[in-house]
């Protein structure tokens, strides 16, 4: 169990990406391809690119914060001590989390309010609630990753380690 569960902390949102990415591509293919060659398109065929997109991008933001991929401004990292850095990171960790929070709760409320009304999607005619939930769900996704990277964080200035920084796009 325990091997399944480090798998997932590992790989969940990579998972899902994929899932999501490639539902986006073979969509779009089919969408492009029937409306060239066979004259015809459906209204499902954008929704499901539209909502795979944006689950793909509510995943993607918890894998940024998990590895610290996100954007940030870290010119200032470059000239402060060890315990600095940790305690920048920290404080950028807690920040995030408020603002992670605070729209964790006012996303979930508009699933709330469209479950209670009963909004449809256009095409689908299925419940705009499951597309709503992306936000929320990729809030308490970045909610969950960042208590892992605040306790990750604290570790390592307990115990003298450097801070862990990501992998960086650019140097």
């Amino acid at each position: 169990m325990h091997k399944v569960l480090d798998a997932l902390n590992r790989n969940a949102e990579r998972w899902a990406l994929l899932v999501f990415y490639v539902m986006l591509v073979g969509t779009m293919f089919i969408e492009v391809l029937r409306r060239e060659v066979f004259s015809y398109s459906s209204i499902w065929g954008e929704e499901i690119v539209r909502y795979s997109f944006i689950y793909l991008a509510w995943v993607g933001a918890a894998a940024a914060v998990r590895e610290r991929g996100h954007i940030r401004i870290d010119v200032i990292l470059q000239y402060v001590g060890r315990r600095a850095k940790a305690l920048f990171y920290i404080f950028g960790d807690i920040v995030m989390f408020g603002v992670a929070l605070v729209a964790l709760w006012y996303s979930f409320e508009t699933v709330l309010v469209s479950l209670k009304f009963g909004s449809v999607t256009h095409g689908l005619r299925i419940s705009q609630a499951w597309f709503l939930a992306a936000v929320p769900f990729g809030f308490a996704l970045v909610v969950f990753r960042l208590v892992q990277s605040f306790i990750r964080d604290v570790t390592d200035l307990r115990n003298g380690r450097p801070v862990y920084e990501g992998d960086k796009l650019f140097d």
